[in-house]
């Protein structure tokens, strides 16, 4: 019974749409309890079918309750079963509360303006009549859905959003993957210095506390008398030393990716992580018309045309309408994905534009050959496969959750990178936010691994008209 419940534990009455967004948010509040409204379970019934991410989600929600109702009587469903996640493969989920199902009919009188018998109405008064039956117990709404939230509060409920699955606290902490040095870096990181050159690359080895705030593939930059652009290769944090190599100049016009030079710094930096084969995966985070995609582009068709370090590039995105959906379009796998890679074609314009004086029909030959080693797949499709050797970018990846992306990366084989590209200011699915984004989430995993990296690009060059849009619409 809810009744018997130990003193200082919350009661969360979880939302449809929670548990539609995480299926492991039954595990995620520790020792306090869960209440589960009967309308939950027929809306959950009602989600089950087709094969989307909501769908599976449901279906895996179905498996964790029959798990944890296997061998249990109705005297214990009714006690409220113990939330221990047995087949779950994180090990830290799984607390010491209860999850309570609605086992009678609960009824509290709502105000009248609130009218009606929806979904949202039933949830809002099992919320009020267990807060009325169990005056001693905090109960607490949790819910996805803002307008219930809203409509919560308006009749004295309690409600909250459900953060669990929340990044960062705030959008302004993320990891922007380089540093401004003080100006007096050499003074307190130089007196041991060590410096070296290899196969023309200059090293230097520092020491001091500033050390302790670096990661892996970071950048460290100062301007003045004595400038530096480095990236961080190695760090000893006990020992407080760290290994920094100067970076590539992609501004230096004689220093090109596919006929593009870098026009700023965050910009250079990028080049330098898109070059690199030994970073297997690159996130870069910026408005429109800071040159994510172009940049990646460009790096790609110089690896695979040029190096021949890849096989061939595939670009993929999330395919979340802007406005009204256009209904079903015809064609293959490709020919469905055209309308959506309106950016591939833009940039491809710009980087096939480097052949004059080629003729037409040299131009012409040229598109064919860039096309031909750009494959364009649909995210539906890529459960279960692994990329040999492709360079394989994820545009408008700030649209995936924490588990999309996790399985599109998943998908990587030998030799493969991913660069992920996105705006977090720019999201279109629904129950996500800049802080629990899929791109927020591998920003902020993957920092500390030695083969990936991170660039916030920050300045728009796009144009002056789109630079002052950005700025002041």
């Amino acid at each position: 019974m809810i009744e018997d419940r130990e003193p200082g534990r919350h009661l969360f009455v979880l939302d449809t749409n929670v548990l539609m967004h995480d299926p492991t948010a039954l595990f995620r509040f520790k020792e306090h309890d869960i209440f589960l409204p009967m309308v939950v379970l027929e809306e959950l019934d009602r989600g089950k079918k087709g094969v989307s991410e909501v769908a599976r989600n449901v279906r895996q929600v179905s498996r964790f309750i029959d798990e944890l109702m296997t061998g249990a009587t109705h005297e214990a469903i009714v006690a409220g079963l113990s939330l221990t996640a047995t087949s779950l493969e994180d090990s830290d989920l799984g607390g010491h509360g209860r999850l309570f199902f609605q086992t009678r009919s609960l009824n509290s009188h709502l105000p009248e303006s609130l009218p009606g018998s929806s979904a949202d109405n039933d949830i809002l008064s099992t919320a009020r009549a267990l807060e009325e039956e169990l005056p001693d117990v905090r109960v607490t709404l949790v819910s996805k859905d803002i307008n219930l939230r809203i409509k919560a509060a308006v009749i004295g409920l309690h409600a909250e959003d459900y953060h669990n699955d929340q990044v960062l606290d705030d959008v302004s902490l993320l990891y922007s993957g380089m540093q401004e040095l003080p100006g007096d870096f050499w003074d307190t990181h130089g007196a041991a210095m060590d410096s070296w050159q290899e196969a023309g690359r200059t090293y230097y080895r520092v020491k001091g506390p500033l050390v302790a705030e670096w990661h892996p593939n970071q950048f460290v930059y100062r301007e003045g008398e004595q400038p530096l652009s480095a990236i961080v290769l190695e760090v000893d944090r006990p020992a407080e030393s760290a290994v920094i190599e100067l970076v590539d100049d992609y501004m230096n016009p004689r220093h090109t990716v596919w006929g593009i030079n870098a026009r700023n710094r965050e910009q250079n930096l990028a080049l330098n992580l898109l070059m690199d084969p030994e970073v297997d995966f690159v996130s870069l985070v910026g408005a429109a018309g800071t040159g994510k995609t172009l940049l990646t582009l460009a790096a790609g068709l110089a690896q695979t045309l040029e190096d021949g370090t890849y096989k061939e590039i595939i670009m993929t995105r999330v395919t979340v309408p802007v406005g009204e959906d256009i209904g079903f379009l015809p064609g293959t796998e490709e020919e469905k994905m055209t309308p959506w890679m309106g950016a591939l074609m833009d940039n491809l314009e710009v980087l096939g534009g480097n052949t004059e004086g080629a003729g037409e029909w040299g131009r012409a030959a040229s598109g064919d050959i860039l096309t031909s080693r750009i494959k364009i797949r649909s995210l539906n499709f890529m459960r279960g496969r692994t990329f040999l050797s492709r360079y394989i970018i994820l545009d408008e990846a700030q649209n995936l959750t924490s588990k999309q992306m996790k399985t599109l990366i998943t998908r990587a084989g030998p030799g493969t990178k991913i660069v992920a590209l996105g705006n977090i200011a720019q999201i279109d699915t629904p129950y996500l936010t800049e802080t629990t984004s899929g791109l927020t989430y591998v920003v902020d995993r993957f920092r500390e691994w030695t083969h990936s990296g991170h660039i916030t690009l920050t300045r728009g060059e796009r144009s002056r008209l789109a630079d002052y849009a950005s700025n002041n619409l």
